[in-house]
């Protein structure tokens, strides 16, 4: 099958997480991966262990600085990951300032980076684009209202591209992962390390190589196959809402 030996990946989010391994994963496969995200330091120990890598110290949120960073540049695969939820509450206890902050993050600073990276894949008549989706862009839970309206955004926008760009040449993908042992529920809960800890706890939740490798797997099929939804459940996990764990 395909490599990516000559090709350039951006992994927006690739400081931590899903994005991270993401990262590894395409740089193994021999592509030049752009590595995007807030956290410099943590960008550089990556870059420094992979063999053809670039820092971009980004806020996906600031549409100027995209533009600046991305616009004009030869993207062959762009991995969309950077994301986040913050908070429980139900929407009439919900704080503004969060919504905007996830909102920002999660749909607009999405659509800032496909604006930046796909109008070089349109004129070069190639490109992969993948949508880091969720199973929250698919069913809602309780609790999850704001964060699951942008992953359901996600989805629509992986179908608006399928459909405003068909015939040029690129691969829309999006993967929808459930329960991801990361950094997202220490984030969505602020800082409380003990609380995140219970969301995995007396299961085997999935691991960022999981994500990563389906990943993997999708830009690296042969140039006619665009392997379009894939949907990443962890064995004991059968919905949004209904986790077997051990007792």
């Amino acid at each position: 099958m395909p490599n990516l030996h000559s090709k350039t990946a951006l992994v927006t989010g690739a400081s931590s997480g899903i994005g991270r391994a993401t990262a590894r994963a395409l740089a193994a496969e021999g592509a030049h991966v752009l590595l995007a995200a807030r956290r410099r330091e943590r960008l550089e120990a990556l870059a420094a262990e992979l063999p053809s890598s670039e820092v971009l110290e980004l806020d996906v949120r600031d549409a100027a600085a995209v533009d600046a960073a991305l616009g004009g540049r030869e993207v062959d695969v762009a991995v969309v990951n950077a994301g986040l939820a913050l908070g429980t509450d139900k929407l009439h206890t919900g704080d503004p300032a969060d919504w905007s902050v996830v909102i920002d993050t999660n749909v607009k600073g999405l659509l800032h980076v496909i604006r930046a990276v796909t109008p070089g894949m349109v004129a070069r008549r190639r490109g992969d684009v993948v949508l880091l989706g969720s199973v929250a862009g698919r069913y809602v839970y309780p609790g999850g209202n704001v964060y699951c309206a942008t992953k359901h955004a996600v989805r629509a926008v992986y179908q608006g591209l399928r459909l405003d760009l068909e015939g040029h040449g690129l691969r829309f993908s999006t993967v929808d992962p459930g329960l991801v042992e990361t950094e997202f529920s220490e984030v969505r809960f602020k800082g409380d390390r003990e609380r995140a800890k219970t969301v995995y706890q007396g299961f085997e939740a999935l691991r960022p190589d999981d994500v990563a490798d389906a990943i993997r797997y999708i830009v690296t099929r042969p140039p006619h196959v665009n392997v379009g939804e894939l949907v990443i459940w962890p064995t004991a996990q059968a919905s949004v809402t209904s986790v077997t764990k051990r007792t």
